[in-house]
């Protein structure tokens, strides 16, 4: 039985079954780990939705912002971008199964045994383990439970963009979100700098990517995608598997294990232009 981690699919779906070909993916035996954005901008992103969905347990998906974006719509709290591709989805005889599914993906996965974790933007440095585990399952009983539909009547903005323990209500899971599902780089102010989205070395002064602070838990392994301009920062126990499968660029598969170094791609065409 193998483990492999897979950056964001963002619905190119005939990639993503090229690359399981690639990696000899049994289904019955191996393991998926989606670092969210599975869906949105590609051509394919129902397809790739039922898909996910039908492997069960076999694959664990957390929830990026694309992915939120869609249960935003869905709830009346967002309209389509001109580059959505989620109409089908939103129409499809099983939107409601795969809408409720899509909503009950956690916002942060933790493996012990080889101390690794997956998450779609990262984890904020000022939180531990037990701290990114807690506030993930803070808003996962929110998007579960009776609030959520307001939940996503509240969900968009960029403040606050400091933590701090004594956050509440709203404001602290709006923090949460863009934490998880947003953030690229902070400042020296540790203020979340959600309007920086460039290659590291184009930012202001005193503004840096997330994992160049220093870290509560130094040895923890994380995985993440959302950041398709990032390059291999060669940072010890970091993993950054957004690798443009949708602007041209690669998709990109980690084997999960204790030595976290084998990575599969294939190339793939430009669905879309960057921008």
């Amino acid at each position: 039985m193998a483990t492999y981690a897979i950056g964001d699919v963002q619905g190119c779906y005939q990639q993503l079954t090229e690359l399981l070909r690639k990696l000899d993916f049994k289904s019955d035996k191996d393991k998926l780990w989606f670092a969210g954005d599975i869906i949105n901008r590609g051509p394919d992103s129902l397809e790739t939705l039922r898909f996910i969905k039908s492997l069960g347990d076999n694959a664990v998906t957390v929830l990026g912002n694309h992915d939120l974006h869609l249960l935003a719509i869905a709830n009346g709290r967002r309209k389509q971008n001109k580059k959505d591709t989620l109409q089908e989805i939103l129409f499809a005889k099983d939107s409601d199964l795969l809408l409720d599914w899509l909503i009950h993906r956690p916002l942060m996965h933790y493996q012990k045994k080889n101390h690794v974790c997956l998450v779609h933007a990262g984890i904020h440095p000022k939180w531990s383990l037990h701290r990114a585990l807690s506030c993930a399952k803070e808003l996962e009983d929110i998007l579960q439970g009776p609030k959520s539909h307001e939940f996503f009547h509240h969900m968009y903005g960029d403040k606050p963009s400091k933590w701090s323990n004594e956050l509440s209500g709203w404001d602290r899971l709006r923090f949460i979100t863009n934490s998880f599902t947003r953030m690229r780089y902070i400042g020296n102010n540790m203020k979340l700098c959600l309007k920086e989205k460039g290659a590291p070395g184009k930012q202001p002064e005193g503004v840096k990517p997330w994992f160049e602070f220093e870290s509560v838990d130094k040895d923890l392994n994380i995985v993440f995608g959302h950041w398709s301009t990032l390059k291999d920062p060669k940072i010890k126990n970091l993993y950054p598997l957004d690798t443009g499968c949708l602007w041209g660029g690669k998709l990109t598969a980690l084997k999960i294990n204790n030595k976290m170094k084998k990575l599969t791609s294939i190339k793939c065409p430009k669905t879309q232009p960057i921008g």
